[in-house]
């Protein structure tokens, strides 16, 4: 039995992960900005606890760990999961979305490791799995700063493996392309299909369990990846037009409205997800 966080755990991908976690007998900690979604989500669970969390808040990502620590003991596995997502062309972007999708997507990440990692390596075993998205290694036309953001997670993790080799401490990264959550309403899945949160928490649970350093989903995205980086740099917009949907052109933006106002002006504790 293991103790696991999951950030952005009161929906979505999130809450899928929850429930697969806590059905196999893990305690989980759900962290969500919306604190009634991840203690609602939590009295369905047995051992569950559900704590209000803004991954972009250091000191709310502390008290979000110390009440781990308190109520369920030491923190095996973080699960960073919370993020958000603008869609549009690059230059209609609003700066406070801009800085919201950095803040949550890259720097709550960076914020995790940082607090989260220091009492793993003292104690000489941990895991923290990223869900990152076929963005960090695709980048598709309408997600500029989305897939910035996941590039520089990809990046991050890379460097932050590394630095971990020999601690005991893995670290794992999950790039599924488009799933059925709020997160990628309006948006086109292209030449796969739609996943389910399901799926997606079903290769976290893989990572988990194999602690291999990455995994694609579906697993034919990594080949489309190695694809691209293999392709001539002449070719390469060719080929992305050919495997990447592009979100201005296929994206259907009065779909995603009551999201993006939701989650991308800093919503206060009680209101929104970033699952």
């Amino acid at each position: 039995m293991r103790v696991v966080a999951v950030t952005g755990g009161g929906r979505g991908i999130g809450a899928a992960t929850a429930r697969a976690l806590a059905a196999r007998g893990d305690r989980v900690a759900i962290g969500d900005i919306d604190a009634t979604a991840a203690k609602a989500l939590a009295d369905e669970l047995p051992g569950a606890i559900g704590v209000q969390l803004d991954v972009a808040d250091a000191a709310s990502y502390q008290r979000f760990l110390d009440d781990i620590e308190n109520r369920l003991g030491a923190l095996d596995v973080l699960v960073a999961n919370a993020g958000v997502m603008w869609v549009g062309p690059f230059d209609q972007e609003p700066e406070a979305a801009m800085r919201r999708q950095i803040a949550v997507n890259l720097e709550g990440v960076i914020t995790g490791f940082k607090l989260a990692t220091p009492a793993m390596r003292q104690r000489g075993s941990g895991h923290v799995v990223v869900v990152a998205s076929a963005a960090s290694k695709l980048a598709p036309a309408g997600e500029a700063t989305y897939a910035a953001t996941k590039h520089a997670v990809y990046g991050y993790c890379t460097a932050v493996r590394e630095e971990l080799r020999g601690s005991g401490v893995d670290v794992s990264v999950l790039m599924p392309t488009v799933v059925a959550t709020e997160l990628a309403a309006g948006t086109s899945s292209g030449k796969v299909a739609l996943l389910t949160p399901e799926q997606v928490a079903a290769g976290v649970l893989a990572l988990v369990d194999g602690r291999q350093p990455e995994l694609f989903l579906p697993r034919k995205a990594g080949l489309a990846a190695l694809a691209m980086a293999v392709t001539p740099p002449r070719l390469r917009g060719a080929l992305q037009r050919l495997l990447v949907p592009n979100q201005v052109v296929l994206g259907h933006p009065e779909q995603r409205r009551d999201y993006e106002t939701r989650t991308l002006d800093k919503p206060a504790p009680e209101e929104g997800s970033v699952s």
